[in-house]
């Protein structure tokens, strides 16, 4: 009877144990050490190896073991690596999603195991297993975009009886990744009252985001695209500004431009905006190809993760700037924001002076 009095407790206690982890959140010991999971897209835009690297870093410095993975573009190999993270008995994951809405159920996995999850930089959509998001202030990002476009073409104010029109194609992000809505949704309320005032002019008429996307952010489909766009709407009239929201995709746009007679003195290169101040296209907007791009400093972001994580596992409440704009469908993120810096041929040196390149670099 003893005997069996002991083990209807154990089982008792050990029903109890899987409740608890089951029903809520498991709550694991608060402190240093462990292993921190970094989830990154991929190895194909230079700002992710980066960012891995930063973190990665940071993190090992603040006390902590990482395992940096990258999915490669695939949203398959991202869910197996985040999985396998979990597994494992990482104690925290900071993830850069391949596509926002494809982790629900991975990240629920998550959520029994006691894993707190931080989505970098692309904001993790349809589950409220999202701890905290950092990332920049992406819909000013798109604004500093369209705005660079109308101060060059000196655009002050929409005007109906305005002389002067200039043409204008417009490229936006890969469709899964919700900062794609917020670039497009900050550069198209900068430039919405002077198209329909008809001082820019889209001549393709592709101007909802659904139109523009482009998949992954890929270049090579961006520059098929921009070759399409040239084919069937240009003729004999000239692109004078194309709004890119990434540095690769302007690369792509360019490459296009380029086989259809632009760069030359007879035919300039129209404006061409960007975005993350890739080395290739820095290097671009020195030799007066590419014409702006947006600067974030992944290094900060990457400080402001680690920030955010170590708090989280050491029981301190992160810091967090903005907590009403990012709502994933399920939970509005409590979110950290930075500030993006424009950048043109006239202040690539502020790339330098802030130590994100050294000088010889960028000839």
């Amino acid at each position: 009877m003893a005997a069996a009095a002991v083990t209807t407790c154990a089982l008792l206690l050990t029903a109890c144990g899987q409740e608890a982890r089951g029903g809520s959140r498991y709550q694991p010991e608060k402190g240093k050490g462990g292993t921190i999971g970094l989830a990154m897209p991929t190895k194909s835009s230079e700002r992710w190896i980066a960012d891995g690297k930063n973190m990665a870093k940071q993190f090992r410095e603040a006390g902590y073991k990482t395992d940096l993975q990258y999915g490669d573009d695939k949203v398959e190999n991202q869910v197996a690596q985040v999985e396998n993270m979990i597994t494992q008995g990482h104690r925290l994951l900071v993830i850069a999603a391949i596509d926002g809405a494809a982790l629900t159920d991975v990240l629920e996995k998550a959520h029994d195991a006691g894993v707190p999850v931080i989505s970098y930089d692309r904001l993790i959509l349809g589950t409220k297993n999202v701890d905290y998001y950092a990332s920049f202030d992406n819909e000013r990002v798109g604004e500093l975009q369209a705005q660079y476009l109308l101060d060059r073409l000196k655009l002050k104010r929409p005007d109906d009886d305005a002389n002067e029109h200039f043409n204008i194609e417009l490229f936006a992000g890969s469709p899964d990744d919700n900062n794609t809505k917020f670039f497009w949704n900050g550069a198209m309320k900068t430039l919405k009252p002077f198209l329909e005032s008809g001082q820019l002019v889209v001549r393709s008429k592709q101007t909802k985001m659904n139109q523009a996307t482009t998949l992954r952010w890929d270049g090579g489909t961006a520059q098929k695209r921009m070759d399409d766009l040239i084919s069937k709407h240009y003729g004999s009239a000239e692109v004078d500004a194309v709004l890119s929201p990434y540095d690769g995709i302007s690369i792509g746009i360019i490459s296009a431009l380029k086989s259809a007679g632009y760069g030359t003195k007879r035919q300039p290169l129209p404006l061409v905006t960007g975005q993350d101040a890739e080395l290739a296209s820095v290097k671009s907007i020195v030799a007066g190809d590419q014409t702006q791009t947006v600067f974030k400093d992944t290094r900060k972001l990457a400080r402001q993760a680690v920030a955010m994580g170590d708090a989280v596992l050491t029981g301190k409440k992160p810091k967090v700037n903005n907590t009403t704009d990012y709502d994933n469908g399920e939970k509005t993120v409590p979110s950290f924001l930075l500030k993006p810096v424009s950048i043109d041929k006239k202040n690539t040196q502020l790339l330098v002076d802030e130590g994100y390149f050294k000088k010889g670099q960028l000839k």
